[in-house]
């Protein structure tokens, strides 16, 4: 196989690999938010296990792609694809993150109490998947005009999270016994906002590979 077509080849392993960690962050914020609704403290112990799986993956992309940098020696555009892969990887990993936190939320709150999960959160976590699907096409293809409507998309949730929050407040001044209960809802509203927000930093990246420059989108 000639130089270029084994970098083409070489990058596009490392493009699947990328997408494939995305789904495993996704599949860790399904998890976690279905452990919290269901006060399921073994899963919510799963989804913090499974993380370790999430960082050596992660190791893995960043090693094959410091290795590619390594053996082609790219320039421009070509340098560009493989410095915002290690971006985007990085981003992915921070949005497990964040779901392994929400597991940690629902450890927090334990089992056995009667608790009313507010439903935003789920229409939420809904948005946040919708907005990674959305991301991975654009970096797939490198589609700016896709990766532009993560701004709007991230705004949504920016909306709900600031909705579930005010609800959260005014059940705490009628019952301030349950602190501990709004605190854990209020944690886990915010990790999957900032879910969200790494997905637009993807969407930025990808902006910045094709365009050469960096935009803001969160």
């Amino acid at each position: 196989m000639a130089g270029r077509e084994q970098f083409e080849a070489d990058l596009n392993h490392i493009k699947e690999d990328i997408i494939a960690l995305s789904n495993s962050a996704v599949d860790a914020l399904c998890e976690a938010i279905d452990a919290l609704f269901n006060q399921d403290l073994d899963l919510a112990n799963n989804v913090i296990d499974k993380d370790d799986l999430v960082d050596e993956q992660e190791h893995t992309i960043n090693d094959q792609t410091i290795l590619l940098i390594a053996k082609q020696q790219p320039v421009a555009t070509d340098l560009r694809r493989l410095v915002i892969s290690l971006q985007v990887t990085a981003d992915i990993e921070r949005m497990a993150d964040n779901a392994k936190n929400i597991a940690k939320s629902t450890i927090h709150l334990g089992e056995g109490h009667r608790l009313t999960i507010h439903p935003c959160i789920k229409e939420m976590r809904d948005m946040a998947i919708n907005m990674n699907k959305t991301a991975m096409r654009a970096f797939q293809y490198e589609d700016i005009s896709i990766a532009g409507k993560l701004s709007d998309m991230d705004d949504e949730v920016d909306q709900l999270y600031e909705l579930i929050v005010r609800d959260l407040l005014s059940e705490t001044a009628t019952n301030p016994e349950k602190i501990q209960y709004v605190m854990q809802m209020a944690f886990s509203a915010r990790y999957i906002e900032r879910f969200a927000d790494h997905i637009t930093n993807i969407g930025e990246s990808i902006l910045y590979l094709v365009k050469g420059k960096s935009y803001k989108l969160n």
